[in-house]
């Protein structure tokens, strides 16, 4: 009994120490992959101009980033193209994790369905951390006589393209949410695209169009009852809309979120990619971001890496099919 104790307890000395050091020699191989990085200032890329929520999001993250992390973190907004000049510049930079690209769902990834791009969004760009998700809202007037999203549909039923929505142009979110209503309840509504989001939240608010797709974002001019909504694009109900029926609930397996997200050049080597990943994933998760995103009408978001690089996939897929089935052309 004596010398099986004695063996048995040699053994489990034997097998900690070893095990202790392969974890040695692996997390010192991660820091000597990740070395003193960072030693300069990191960028952000953000691919339009300044003033959108995209932007404001972004320095959001700078902001608690540049609080953790030994440099500072930068955005620098690079437009054009639909987003595509910012993006291509990241996707060309250099893979050391000292610039990224952050960028919204539908940009990131209806772009290359609507026009020829010079990247990959999947080979060229390498998928961080999904920062916030969030959801669009079906809205009409608060003074339109339609009252529910089962009266829009038999309306629209009845005489098909008779009525409109208005969008921020040809292949924004609102204009693919629309598309993508409307496939599934086998309607027609006209799109009036206008030059931006402003503008085309004016004209519901000025009862030029008859309905529009936002995010949830336009919730206080439900409160303040200047709109009304009338559907969710969410899978689940959603805080702030109670009442007003999901996508989902009407047509099931038709939910889809809008999401931000990061992104570094592929061959970013896995171990900075795992440093900045969880750099971002704490700032997103502190109290005080995670509150700032709710006032935007954003929910906080961990998915990272893997995890959201499927998501970037599953929606390339979804969105490019909604594109072609509608022969939608950019601006």
């Amino acid at each position: 009994m004596k010398t099986f104790i004695s063996n048995l307890t040699l053994k489990s000395i034997v097998l900690g120490f070893g095990l202790a050091f392969l974890l040695g020699v692996h997390h010192g191989s991660v820091n000597a992959q990740v070395g003193s990085f960072p030693n300069r200032p990191i960028k952000i890329i953000v691919p339009f101009v300044p003033g959108g929520t995209l932007d404001s999001v972004a320095r959001l993250l700078a902001k608690h980033l540049t609080d953790t992390l030994p440099q500072p973190v930068i955005v620098d907004n690079k437009g054009g193209g639909g987003g595509i000049v910012g993006v291509d510049y990241v996707a060309k930079s250099a893979p050391d994790g000292y610039t990224m690209v952050f960028n919204a769902a539908t940009p990131m990834v209806t772009v290359v369905s609507l026009q020829k791009t010079p990247y990959d969004v999947v080979k060229d760009l390498a998928a961080l951390n999904q920062v916030a998700t969030f959801d669009y809202i079906l809205a009409v007037n608060a003074k339109s006589p339609i009252r529910t999203i089962e009266e829009l549909i038999q309306l629209a039923k009845k005489e098909p393209n008779h009525y409109n929505y208005s969008s921020a142009g040809n292949g924004s979110g609102q204009h693919l949410y629309m598309e993508l209503a409307k496939s599934v309840a086998g309607i027609q509504l006209q799109n009036i695209p206008y030059k931006g989001n402003g503008p085309a939240m004016q004209a519901l608010l000025a009862s030029e169009v008859d309905c529009m797709f936002d995010t949830s974002a336009l919730l206080p001019l439900v409160q303040s009852h200047r709109l009304r909504a009338l559907m969710t694009s969410s899978a689940k109900p959603l805080p702030g809309f109670p009442g007003v029926p999901t996508i989902e609930s009407l047509f099931p397996g038709s939910s889809i979120q809008g999401w931000n997200g990061a992104f570094v050049p592929a061959g970013t080597p896995k171990e900075i990619q795992l440093f900045l990943s969880d750099a971002i994933r704490k700032a997103v998760l502190s109290a005080d971001m995670s509150a700032k995103l709710r006032d935007l009408g954003m929910e906080p978001s961990s998915v990272a890496m893997e995890g959201f690089g499927e998501i970037v996939k599953r929606d390339l897929e979804r969105w490019g099919k909604i594109i072609r089935d509608n022969n939608i052309k950019a601006d």
